[in-house]
């Protein structure tokens, strides 16, 4: 069974003929060579969700929506991204020959727009969506309208919006259940909080179908710049409250409403939930870390999980032998302009001659 059709049987009813997938799902979970041994931890795993077809976790999102709107026969989709939600569903609605339109996020990378725009999506970026609440109701109010009166599905990556695609996105649960079944500690970034609350109904999901015993401490995990949900996890706060703009740097957890966060506080007074909150410097540099110390290249978003784990571990929360998993949830191409704070053109140097050449290798090899 291909990509997250191996788990049909634990996701809504799609008839066969109307299941689209481009490879999604089967990401590996990847025992860490470096950092985790740096850090104490015996047992150190990375979720590669930036090895999906279109470079995401949100393939997964996607793979399930333009299924279902295939199955409803609707004429194409209406979508908001900050990036990898619209270029998922611009590759996939390529594949299922649907139309799509996507709302992008004031001040979305390039690099994820570009991507969407070669997919054949139309694309439309509004001022202060996505970063004011005000704005971001009033367009998301437009969109309903529209999706209604011309016979298109309004998708977007929450829960509160598109529930039968966030089913999609918790077969990364029921992959690392049945992969890593003694898993201890899983780290998932969070903007809005729909890939949380996925993954949270996921472990549930599988604990009631498949292994009860399977039931990890979750950390949602936020830039500081956006928390609406991880200090009330943390019990630092005592209620979830929305954001009048959000003010972290980091593309796609730039969500200042309270899209899944309600839902997740709801959970979590039964399950076993946590928070954490870092600092967008501190991303950048785990970005860093875990290209030139693991070989992963990805978005910053992508290492939100490795520095909330960091903050788990300085709170005494993460024992050496426990099975953690972090995910990583997007590739590094991404969001091109963030590299820039790696390595840039001018790192890279030129020769001129032989003699030139010789000497700079020379320095090199000697740092």
């Amino acid at each position: 069974m291909k990509g997250i059709w191996k788990y049909k049987n634990l996701l809504p009813t799609i008839q066969d003929i109307n299941q689209i997938t481009l490879g999604e799902g089967n990401t590996p979970l990847l025992r860490s060579r470096n950092i985790g041994p740096s850090l104490g931890l015996e047992n150190l795993y990375f979720k590669l969700e930036n090895l999906n077809p279109s470079g995401s976790y949100k393939d997964r999102f996607a793979a399930m929506v333009v299924s279902n709107c295939l199955q409803q026969r609707k004429r194409g989709i209406l979508a908001t991204s900050s990036g990898n939600t619209g270029a998922a569903l611009a590759a996939y609605s390529a594949a299922a020959d649907l139309k799509s339109l996507v709302a992008l996020v004031d001040g979305a990378p390039f690099g994820k727009i570009q991507q969407m725009g070669v997919y054949g999506s139309e694309l439309l970026m509004i001022k202060g969506f996505g970063l004011q609440d005000l704005r971001t109701k009033e367009v998301m109010d437009h969109l309903k309208e529209l999706a209604v009166t011309r016979d298109y599905n309004l998708e977007i990556s929450a829960y509160k919006f598109s529930p039968v695609g966030m089913e999609g996105v918790q077969t990364i649960a029921f992959e690392i259940a049945d992969a890593l079944p003694e898993v201890k500690h899983v780290f998932v970034p969070a903007g809005g909080g729909g890939l949380f609350l996925s993954i949270l109904l996921g472990f549930s999901k599988w604990q009631t179908n498949e292994n009860e015993q399977v039931k990890p401490m979750m950390y949602c995990v936020q830039p500081s710049g956006n928390d609406t949900i991880a200090s009330v996890l943390m019990g630092k706060k005592e209620m979830i409250k929305a954001l009048v703009e959000s003010a972290t740097r980091i593309s796609g957890l730039q969500v200042p409403s309270l899209l899944d966060a309600q839902a997740i506080y709801d959970l979590s007074l039964n399950h076993s939930c946590n928070g954490a909150i870092v600092e967008d410097e501190e991303v950048f540099l785990y970005q860093k870390l875990l290209a030139q110390k693991e070989g992963i290249f990805c978005e910053p978003a992508g290492a939100v999980a490795l520095a909330g784990l960091i903050k788990a571990m300085e709170r005494g929360e993460v024992r050496a032998q426990d099975p953690v998993v972090c995910l990583v949830t997007g590739n590094g191409p991404k969001d091109l302009k963030a590299l820039d704070q790696i390595y840039t053109k001018e790192d890279c140097e030129y020769a001129e001659d032989m003699l030139q050449t010789t000497t700079i290798i020379e320095n090199k090899l000697n740092k």
